[in-house]
């Protein structure tokens, strides 16, 4: 652990000081990347962030404020609800989406964030239009006749 700063001395002369000392024990010597080059787009403030997003395999979504993640899930409602079975299942998707919007609007926001409900009716009608027809309807199977032996001993009903 480094002392207090003393007083009287600035503190960017204390840190020099610091930093020099450390130098001259060799603290800095052999470390990882010594002598590589910066990575690539370094000079972009945010490398670091955009490197770990990479590294971790995290959407960049997850960066996005609650209004603006919400507004980009209802303009993709209907790539979402695209492979639900029916359409019960759809409007139960659309009324959680519009739970968490009305939650949202609840929370402290920037000014000029703000998310509209989504309206179920024309997601539903978006999901059955793209639907696949339903196959046709198999005929019953043709009854098959008695034999003739079968029908002298069966009594009409």
């Amino acid at each position: 652990m480094t002392e207090r700063k003393p007083m009287g001395m600035s503190f960017e002369s204390w840190i020099d000081q610091q930093i020099t000392e450390a130098t001259e024990r060799g603290d800095f010597d052999n470390l990882p990347g010594t002598g590589k080059a910066l990575p690539a787009g370094a000079d972009d403030e945010d490398w670091w962030f955009r490197a770990y997003m990479e590294r971790e395999e995290v959407s960049a979504d997850a960066a996005l404020p609650l209004p603006l993640l919400l507004r980009k899930e209802a303009e993709d409602i209907d790539v979402t609800v695209g492979a639900l079975p029916t359409e019960e299942k759809v409007r139960a998707a659309v009324a959680d989406l519009n739970k968490r919007i009305t939650d949202s609007w609840r929370l402290p926001a920037q000014p000029g964030l703000f998310v509209r409900k989504v309206d179920p009716e024309p997601v539903v009608a978006h999901w059955l239009a793209t639907r696949p027809a339903p196959p046709p309807a198999e005929a019953p199977p043709a009854a098959v006749p008695l034999p003739w032996w079968r029908r002298l001993f069966t009594v009409a009903r």
